[in-house]
This record gives structure tokens, sequence and C-alpha cells, in this order.
């Protein structure tokens, strides 16, 4: 090879070359920026919208404020968290109704839920028609179904005292009652979230392979062992979100209570979860120092609630 056209060689390959300094950017490259660049300004949003009213509610956690949110306060340090831990009277009832209210109903919507969806795994008549049936509780607003099951429980002309005069039971009071009114409101929230709980799982079970349970039908296994051996653990990772989502949502049930018991949760407090309880202390008393005090102790109940069930729902799905 002559003199020029190694030098010639050269040239172009130094012109191939990538700048000093500048790593060669691929498409994958681009496309990650790309990606980052478009994402970042939601994110910055949606963090801007978390990070505000959180930082707000903590900061007014600390003061002493009472009267108007504007209003001249202090800071008092952590007297409020020790005021509502503190509080035997209020607090504390508040915390075990909340704790009840959600065990109770998420237990309940969580076995309907998954009977419900067994019984509509397998394709039938009517199919359609049972589901558009299902969902119809969860497209009515929560205050709608409130004022519906005040007026089916109405002691003295409801519907519900009419039925079972019918077939010779005493009438109940229900929601007029001490002693009824949060079991009463459990059962309403189960009638309206199980038809969610039942979707998740359905969905969860149409997407379950065939060949394990078709195995242990050929060694077999009957109904309940197939369901309990084979079913139940494929189906565990489905079941434990679903039980997250109700258990979270469960606990901020705010909208029927209110709706069907009004401020306080009744006249003797009967039906006052923790969402009530704050509501009342910043709307009824203006006490909003204390208030977002009660609501940081809500939101890390409600954190230490999630990271436990997720926990417990990742040690079944790895055993």
């Amino acid at each position: 090879m002559s003199t020029t056209e190694v030098r010639a060689t050269a040239t172009v390959q130094d012109s191939a070359r990538p700048p000093r300094g500048r790593a060669p950017r691929t498409v994958e490259q681009a496309n990650r920026r790309l990606k980052w660049a478009m994402l970042t300004p939601a994110l910055a949003f949606v963090g801007l919208m978390i990070v505000f009213p959180l930082a707000f509610t903590i900061d007014l956690s600390l003061t002493d404020a009472f009267g108007a949110v504007n209003a001249e306060k202090r800071h008092v340090g952590l007297r409020n968290f020790v005021d509502a831990l503190s509080d035997v009277r209020r607090f504390w009832p508040a915390v075990k109704r909340t704790v009840v209210f959600t065990v109770g109903a998420v237990a309940l919507e969580m076995v309907l839920g998954l009977a419900l969806a067994m019984l509509m795994r397998k394709p039938f008549r009517g199919m359609r028609w049972v589901r558009t049936v299902l969902i119809i509780p969860l497209l009515t607003t929560p205050v709608a179904i409130g004022i519906l099951w005040l007026l089916i429980l109405d002691p003295t002309n409801g519907v519900a005292n009419h039925l079972l005069a019918s077939v010779g039971l005493p009438r109940m009071e229900f929601l007029g009652s001490v002693s009824q009114s949060l079991p009463t409101l459990m059962l309403i929230d189960v009638w309206q979230w199980t038809p969610m709980v039942t979707l998740l799982l359905l969905a969860g079970l149409t997407t379950l392979p065939e060949e394990p349970e078709e195995a242990a039908l050929v060694d077999g296994a009957n109904a309940w062992q197939r369901f309990r051996h084979v079913v139940l653990p494929m189906l565990g990772p489905t079941i434990g979100t679903a039980l997250v989502l109700r258990a979270v949502d469960a606990l901020k049930t705010f909208d029927i209570l209110y709706a069907t018991k009004g401020p306080g949760g009744g006249s003797d407090f009967e039906t006052e979860t923790l969402n009530v309880y704050a509501y009342g202390l910043t709307f009824d008393y203006q006490e909003y120092g204390l208030a977002a005090a009660v609501l940081v102790l809500f939101t890390l109940f409600i954190v230490g609630v999630v990271v436990t069930l997720r926990r417990r729902s990742g040690r079944k799905d790895a055993v």
C-alpha cells in the first residue's frame, strides 16, 4: 500500500471516530433520554402535589393553629401529637373503630369476592348480565349510597324492617342504634365493594394456567383439594393486590360514615373513625394543629398497614 493510500485510510478512520470526551450515542440511549424528558414534567407535577400538602400538614401539626389556618400561630413542637396520643376519650376509640371497620369489612369482601369469582370462573348463560349487575354499586357515589341505605334501613318506614316483620322477625334499629350502627355500616361497605374484589380476582383467575389443575385432577384430587393446593397458591399475588387496595380504601372511608351518621359519627361517637374524627377537629372545632397531627398519625398508620401487608404477601409468594 502506498503512502498516499495509508494517509487516506487514516483520515477516513479519524473522521469516523466520535469527538474526544463525548460517548457514542445509540438509538437506545436517545430513546431513554427522550423518555425521561417526556416524563420529567409529569413526575415533577405529581411530586409537587404530594410533597407540598404533606409538608404543609406536617408543619401545621407542629403549631397551635386554631380558629383559622391563616391566623397567627406559633410552633409548639410535638405537643399536638402528645395530646392526640394521650386522648383516651376520642382518639383511641376512633383508632379501634377504624381497625374493626377495616378488618371486618375487608375480610367479608375477600371471602365473598373469592367465592363469587370462583362461581363465575366458567362461562354460563347470562354471565354478561350478572357482571353488569355486579358493577352497579361501583357506579354510585358513596353519599348517594348512604342516603339510599338510610331510607332502606329507616326503623319506622324502611323496607328492611317491613321484610323482617313479614317473616316474623323483630324490628331492628340498624343505624339508629349505638351498638348496631358500626356493623350495619360494615355490611353497607361490603355491599358496595365486594363487586370490585370479585372482578379483580376473576381477572386473576382467567390468567391462571389450566395444566396444574388438570394434573391434580388426574392424580385424584377433589374440588376442594384442587382449590386449596393449586388454585389458591397461584392466585396469591392477585389476592394480595386486592387485599392491599381494599384495606387502604376501607381505612380512608368517610363519605358513607358522614352521610349516614353525621358529625362525630353519631350521638355517642359510635361510628367515629380517624377520618371522621380529623374532619370534626378541622371543621367543627377549628383545631387545625391537632387535626393535622391526627392526619399525620393516620398517614403513618396507613403506610404501616401497606408495608405489613406487602411483606406478608411477598413471603407467601416466595414460599
